[in-house]
């Protein structure tokens, strides 16, 4: 009996089936990290900031839009309501995160009327939301 010294087709590993998975894996993830960060606010254009950190535990997102108008949670809110919804949404003897959403085409003086206010209530810390660069 005669054995060729060479097989006819070298071993090769099909990878194909390997290659389906990883992708498979890897949009299961890309998706489910997208659900991982929520936004509450209304869209805005943010302005950009280097030193932007992102924040753990905000409760509370309030957002004004480019032609001023007030959203808590993306409700719409009257300015002056804004007080009286934060005391509602605020725990005994707990702080109250704000994040504060400003479309940055907004004057400044605007933002800072919002701002008064949400320095007026007790309990609310002020968290200002911007983009990374």
């Amino acid at each position: 009996m005669h054995l060729p010294d060479e097989p006819e087709l070298p071993p090769t590993i099909n990878v194909t089936s390997l290659i389906d998975v990883t992708f498979s894996i890897l949009a299961f993830f890309v998706l489910s990290s997208l659900f991982l960060s929520q936004n509450l606010g209304i869209p805005v254009n943010l302005p950009t900031a280097t030193t932007a950190q992102s924040q753990a535990k905000l409760r509370v997102f309030l957002s004004i839009q480019k032609n001023g108008a007030l959203f808590l949670d993306r409700q719409p809110i009257a300015q002056s309501q804004l007080a009286i919804a934060l005391n509602r949404r605020r725990q005994p003897n707990q702080e109250l995160t704000v994040a504060l959403q400003a479309d940055e085409s907004l004057p400044h003086g605007r933002i800072i009327e919002v701002m008064d206010i949400l320095r007026q209530v007790k309990g609310v810390k002020l968290a200002i939301a911007t983009r990374r660069k």
